[in-house]
């Protein structure tokens, strides 16, 4: 928005550093407020609702402005990163006092982006994760940080698909790229709500460990990363730690989708943690646990020897109750170390953090103590790494006070005896004030004036202060007047101007020296960083094992064993989160079993039997056994395995205009071209998407590819039951249902799962449930009837399938065929699943009432497990 006056110093500074920062808001701080100039006023204003008003009214445009105090930027900040804008600072750096009339010294002194926040308390249990990546011949580098925690990996895949599930598992906000890179890929990373930042060059002056990379791509990739905070947070980064590569092949590999379909984070239905696989884990006693745990649900493991460990600590947490209980009690006072560390080295840590630093540090040598005395030689090895760091604990104990307050920069935040000069500071003030009370006291007696003051003000300083009705009894010949009010006036002495610089000269230097013994010891504790770290790192893994102990021990759960070859037997099994939510109400387990010779269990049932529920228990207790926590069941023998691939739910991508039919061929095609035989496959009603036949045919042909080709283990649910003639051509494929009956023609779902298909899909039935009109209902009925009875359509070998010819041209005439509806018989009402309504009977009072029930509930807005206990209530009330 230009003007056509000449620009201030003030505005030629700002636009200076504006023109640095094209891609942010510029917070530029004047007085006690953050301005914003221009477009960034305009935008500002409307995202974080504030009063637009104008500068420079003089010329023919005023300039557009706004601001924010001074104190209370930090949620102004939040906000803005939280919609995905990037917010440079610019701060004063000088004493506008000191300036002698020149231009203030200003300067950005950091930048924060969606992947730099630090410090949102609403997010202590989450991982803030800044990405970057690079493309060279067709391989992909991608590392990121944590800057909170210091926290650096770096890994590369080998295709865009690999890359964007990496980025949407670690749900990052931000990532950098360098140099060229494709487009198109950017543009798709764009939609995803990832935000993209460039990097014109690369810092080269910077000390950081690289000694665990061997790749070049994976080097040039992190080096990428750290430029660019080096460029954004322009301060100490010494809190971040060596950068770790990892292979995406160590872990348990599952994409994006199969995660949400899973729900291990995210609730489908409201999108927030509650009936989540890690809100049932999470026990956990520290935020730094709780991170962990998340990582650890993310990234199962493959590896038997570390599952058998984590196994082995979780044993000894729950064969040790009341030492477990103790531990818990200590854990609790824990803070969250990882960020207090990240605070040391970046400078913004306070006295408060300290104190919570060291009442963290306290609690170690008691944790120590109660985990060796269990006595177990693997557990005693493990907690021996344990450094108490208690230099660091006395130092803070003997330096910082206990109830220190926020500002590092305004007092009372260093002991007495500490320090003996700012001990003297300390008395000379403390004296200086018992002076005034005395003086005040004199003052009154000779005087006679009771309601006499003495006041101090930044301007004048200590003054007596003197109501107007109490003037003529002030003693002319030692009080001087130094300011009228409208109901008083104010005096200095001589004695009291005495006093005053002294008084002053020691509050001033006492702060100053405290501001700069505590920035003395904050850098002693940063020298300790790494220790620190350590530390954090051993007690969130011991939490996670306590918590995997809580869950296992609340819920009944047993340890898995790994077996290996291509079998798993599950007796007894549950779904967890399903179970929890059920609370008091019994959940009906089921077996499942994989023998050398089966590969996939086709899986028939009517609508909300539990088939959905039946293939979800499987895939979390894989997770479960390999993160090496206890799983829901009487036992447990199973592979390791590779890969979970889904298939569940009917959700599009409306990001990439894809329907539902076609999300679900590529997640279909995903498994079918990645999966092995050491990997599980969930498909729930492929094929539903698209037309009976075509669905059917698909369901079929991949069926057929994955017993051929595949031979992962494969949950496959239908609702077509002409696939169940597959097990007599398939050696791989095993039928089983979950059952359900009809009494008085009302279905009952027994959540049991047998061997053998199942007789019917009760489709109707289930509509019937959710309250369709009756009419619907009986015409649905008669119309089922006739295409039974027309239905000639059966599942083909692949001899017995003829290609389909397509016709040259299409003929010159086409004809419309007319489907003439059969008048209905008399046999009609017979077969019909909902016959037609007899004359009613009288009704019980506990009849009516639970119709009346029935009536008022919204059955369209409650769960299918919702809805299975309400049946499941009215049931028992009717017996």
């Amino acid at each position: 928005m230009p003007q056509k006056t000449k620009e201030t110093p003030m505005m030629e500074q700002y636009l200076e550093y504006k023109k640095q920062y094209p891609d942010a808001f510029l917070l530029y701080r004047v007085g006690d407020f953050y301005e914003m100039f221009y477009d960034d006023a305009v935008k500002g204003s409307q995202i974080l609702e504030l009063t637009l008003t104008s500068r420079n009214k003089k010329a023919d445009e005023g300039i557009p402005m706004c601001g924010v105090p001074h104190h209370a930027i930090e949620g102004y900040i939040d906000t803005l990163v939280d919609k995905g804008y990037k917010v440079a600072v610019c701060d004063q750096l000088e004493n506008p006092a000191d300036a002698q009339g020149k231009m203030v010294k200003r300067g950005v002194t950091r930048v924060v982006t969606p992947g730099t926040i630090m410090d949102k308390t609403d997010q202590a249990k989450e991982n803030n994760y800044i990405t970057a990546i690079t493309a060279n011949n067709g391989k992909f580098g991608l590392a990121y940080a944590d800057l909170s925690t210091g926290e650096v990996k770096v890994t590369s895949v080998s295709t865009q698909l690999d890359l964007t599930n990496e980025l949407q598992n670690l749900d990052t906000k931000e990532t950098v790229v360098y140099g060229t890179f494709p487009q198109k890929y950017l543009d798709k990373l764009r939609k995803l709500g990832i935000l993209i930042s460039k990097l014109d060059e690369l810092e080269e002056n910077y000390s950081f460990d690289f000694s665990q990379v061997t790749s070049d791509q994976e080097v040039s990739t992190v080096k990428l990363l750290i430029s660019y905070l080096i460029k954004t947070q322009m301060r100490s980064l010494d809190h971040l730690k060596a950068a770790q590569p990892y292979e995406i092949s160590a872990y348990l590999a599952m994409d994006h989708s199969a995660q949400s379909n899973l729900e291990l984070f995210k609730n489908m239905r409201t999108n927030k943690k509650s009936g989540t696989l890690l809100w049932l884990l999470d026990e956990t006693k520290t935020a730094m646990g709780s991170r962990l745990l998340k990582q650890w649900v993310a990234r199962p493991l493959v590896s038997v020897d570390k599952l058998k460990r984590r196994q082995h600590f979780v044993q000894v947490f729950l064969d040790n109750y009341f030492q477990r209980s103790s531990f818990q009690d200590y854990l609790t006072k824990v803070y969250d170390l990882e960020r207090l560390a990240g605070r040391v080295a970046y400078g913004t840590v306070n006295g408060r953090d300290l104190i919570q630093l060291k009442t963290s540090l306290e609690q170690v040598p008691e944790i120590k103590s109660i985990l060796l005395d269990i006595g177990d030689d693997e557990l005693t090895a493990f907690v021996e790494k344990i450094d108490e760091v208690a230099d660091i604990r006395e130092l803070i104990d003997k330096a910082i006070v206990e109830a220190a307050p926020i500002s590092v920069t305004g007092g009372g935040l260093i002991k007495e005896g500490f320090d003996e000069q700012l001990d003297k500071y300390l008395d000379a003030s403390k004296n200086g004030k018992q002076w005034l009370a005395t003086l005040k006291a004199k003052e009154q007696e000779e005087t006679g004036i009771n309601n006499l003051k003495i006041g101090y003000n930044k301007v004048f300083g200590y003054y007596i202060e003197v109501s107007r009705a109490n003037i003529d009894k002030v003693p002319e010949d030692r009080y001087q007047r130094k300011q009228t009010l409208v109901n008083a006036e104010r005096y200095i002495t001589p004695e009291l101007k005495e006093k005053e610089s002294l008084i002053l000269e020691a509050e001033e230097k006492s702060k100053s020296l405290e501001y700069h013994l505590f920035d003395k010891i904050r850098k002693q504790i940063k020298d300790q960083i790494r220790r620190i770290q350590a530390l954090a790192n051993i007690l969130s893994q011991l939490d996670v094992l306590q918590s995997f102990a809580v869950v296992s021990e609340d819920y009944h759960y047993v340890a898995p064993t790994f077996i290996e070859g291509h079998q798993l037997d599950i007796k007894n099994g549950r779904h967890p989160v399903v179970e929890k939510v059920l609370s008091n109400n019994s959940y009906i387990p089921n077996d499942v079993n994989f023998d050398d010779s089966t590969d996939i269990l086709l899986i028939t049932g009517p609508n909300m039997s539990g088939k959905s529920t039946y293939m979800r228990q499987l895939a979390l207790t894989v997770i479960m056994a390999q993160i090496g926590c206890f799983v829901p069941a009487e036992s447990a023998k199973m592979p390791i395995f590779d890969h979970i691939f889904t298939r569940i739910g009917a959700a599009d991508d409306l990001i990439s205009g894809d329907s539902t039919f076609m999300v679900e061929m590529r997640e279909a095609n995903d498994a079918l071209k990645n999966a092995t035989a050491n990997s599980l496959i969930i498909f729930d009603e492929i094929g539903r998407g698209t037309a009976t036949y075509d669905g059917m045919a698909l369901a079929q042909a991949i069926i057929e590819y994955i017993d051929k080709n595949v031979k992962a283990m494969t949950m496959f649910s239908t609702h077509y039951h002409e696939l169940t003639e597959l097990e007599s051509q398939l050696p791989g494929l095993r039928n089983v249902h979950v059952d359900a009956s009809e009494e008085n023609g009302d279905l009952v779902f027994l959540h049991k799962v047998l061997p053998g298909p199942a007789d019917k899909s009760y489709g109707i039935h289930v509509a019937k449930l959710a309250g369709l009109p009756d009419d619907v209902l009986t015409r649905a009925s008669k119309i089922l009837n006739n295409l039974e009875k027309t239905s000639v359509h059966t599942t083909l070998s692949e001899e017995e399938a003829e290609p389909i010819e397509v016709p040259e041209k299409k003929p010159e005439k086409e004809e419309t065929l007319k489907v003439e509806e059969p008048a209905p018989t008399a046999d009609d009402t017979q077969l019909s699943l909902f016959p037609e309504p007899k004359a009613p009977k009288k009704l019980s009072s506990k009849e009516s009432q639970i119709i009346k029930e029935l009536t008022n509930e919204d059955l369209m807005g409650v769960t299918p497990i919702e809805a299975i206990n309400l049946i499941y209530k009215w049931q028992k009330k009717l017996k």
